[in-house]
This record gives structure tokens, sequence and C-alpha cells, in this order.
């Protein structure tokens, strides 16, 4: 089988959800569903499913491990997750609520394409919580987006928080914009991301990082380098990223996915419209066209029990 070497994904590709780590579930559903404002979906044992509605399908799934440790330093996995608000305002109420809370903050970004507020939550996993600008005013270099880094307005962002009676809650439209990736190779991520997954480069001119979409977005993937190059993956049962999906429009679309992976011998298990792959970095991601959260973990069990 040759090779597809144009081959890439649909432009209707998205985050789909991701699976977190954490140390202590009352702790983490404190901030998540007390602080920013999402809905439990679903809880069994050890397990909570978040969306901004309450409704499936979940957007960020929780799993508390017994006996977490915190990731190390100078490992791979995750950077940040994205969480993408619908409009300015959106964002400026939960970063208003955050502020009247006591909230730490880790930085604040004008993108250019974007408006983003840097955090952690209790267990240190990093999240981006942003709003997109019109892809109209997007900056580029030639073909490439040029995602910049400039002081973000916090006054005028509070300021419209302030406009919003909140309740507590999250915009209904909330979901997960992009996920940021730790690596230990940009070009084994370049390889694995653009090569065999079919995401597009959106921009290289970022320093120590790469960034891959679909559908002409900014980045549904970052990757970096910045916790060194040659890092190796963090313990199992360190808090952090478990695995992210990446959500197909169709069945027709992952069949043809699933050809180029042969095609370029690129490792995976599949089962049921899911097909689920480690980058080299050892960053866990599943593929799917259709919601089966049971088979992305039952396959992901499966991938680490084989080593």
């Amino acid at each position: 089988m040759m090779e597809h070497p144009g081959y890439r994904l649909p432009p209707k590709t998205a985050i789909g959800y991701v699976h977190l780590q954490v140390s202590d579930m009352e702790r983490t559903l404190g901030f998540y569903v007390g602080m920013l404002g999402f809905r439990q979906v679903h809880r069994k044992e050890k397990t909570v499913w978040l969306s901004p509605t309450g409704d499936a399908p979940g957007c960020i799934l929780l799993t508390e491990v017994p006996g977490a440790i915190p990731k190390p330093p100078h490992t791979t996995g995750l950077y940040h997750v994205a969480i993408r608000f619908p409009h300015r305002r959106a964002l400026g109420q939960v970063f208003r609520r955050l502020v009247d809370r006591g909230w730490r903050f880790q930085g604040f970004s004008d993108h250019g394409v974007s408006e983003a507020i840097y955090l952690a939550d209790p267990d240190g996993n990093g999240l981006e919580l942003y709003r997109d600008r019109p892809r109209e005013q997007w900056p580029r270099e030639g073909d490439q987006i040029a995602m910049v880094t400039r002081p973000l307005d916090v006054r005028s962002l509070l300021v419209e928080g302030e406009e919003v009676a909140s309740e507590g809650q999250i915009h209904p439209e909330t979901d997960i914009g992009h996920v940021h990736l730790q690596v230990a190779d940009l070009a084994g991520a370049e390889d694995f991301y653009h090569r065999r997954l079919g995401l597009e480069v959106t921009q290289r001119s970022y320093p120590g990082a790469l960034f891959f979409a679909a559908g002409g977005y900014h980045h549904h993937v970052g990757t970096n380098i910045w916790a060194g190059r040659g890092a190796p993956p963090p313990p199992s049962h360190a808090t952090g990223l478990r695995y992210f999906t990446l959500r197909l429009p169709d069945a027709a679309a992952l069949t043809t996915l699933e050809a180029q992976l042969r095609a370029t011998g690129t490792a995976y298990l599949g089962e049921r419209q899911t097909l689920l792959l480690r980058d080299p970095s050892g960053n866990a991601v599943a593929v799917t066209a259709q919601d089966a959260p049971d088979v992305v973990e039952a396959l992901f069990l499966q991938l680490s029990h084989a080593g």
C-alpha cells in the first residue's frame, strides 16, 4: 500500500475531549465545577465526565489515580489544555469570577489570533482559557499563521466580565479548542502529526515549537521542546494528560486515515470507528468518528499493558 504524501485530515476535524489524571477528585471538582462552571454529566467510581451544560457529550474526563504524583519537570506530556470560549464576554465572565475568588494566574497573552489567560488546576495541569478573533483578523506570514505573544488588555477583559451576570456558570458553547503538548523532538512530532496523521503545519516560526491543525484553524495541536530535547515521558501514575481525542466528521474519513497509517507503517490499535496511537514522545491520541469513550479507554488500557 502506497503512502499518500498529500493526505490531510478533513476540515471539520476538531478536538473531542481530554482525559486528565488527577490526585483528588473532590478538590478537582471544586475547581472545574465550582470555579470554572462546568457541570457533571456522569460519575462512576473514580471517573467524572464534565461538559458546559451537564449534557453529553463531555469535553473533559477526569480520573482519580490512587497514589498519583505530580508530573515531574523536564518530562513530555501535557503543557496545557485550551478551553475555548465562543466570544470575549464569555471569557471575561469566567476571568472575573476567578479574580474575585483569588485564583492564581500564570500569564496573560494576546496572540493575534486569540486572547488567552494561563493558569493551572489544583494538580498543576496547565490550562489556557481563550477566545478566538475572527479568522480574517489573524496575522499571517505567507501561507502560515503568525501567532505572537503580546500583553493582553486585562483591564478591558475584566470590565467585560463585570457586565455579565455569571451565576457560577460557563457558556454552553465552551469547548476544547486545542491541546498543547511537551515533546522530546520537533522533527518526530512533525513526522507524526503532519506526515502520518495528516494535520497541516500552521506555524514554524515560534521558537522551540510547532503547531498543527485541520481546516485552516490556527492550531488543534501545539508541540514544544521547552522541557528539554530528549525529555522522557512522565510515570504512568503522574497527574496530567492520559490522552486526548480528535473527532472526525464521519466513518469514511476514519477509514481513509487508517489506510494512511498502514501505508506509513504507523502502529495503532483500532476498534469500532476508533483508532488509538502514541506519538514518538509517548503522548496518546485517539481519533474517532463517534462518541465511544468506553472503546477509547479500553484501547488505551490495552496499549498501556502492551508497554
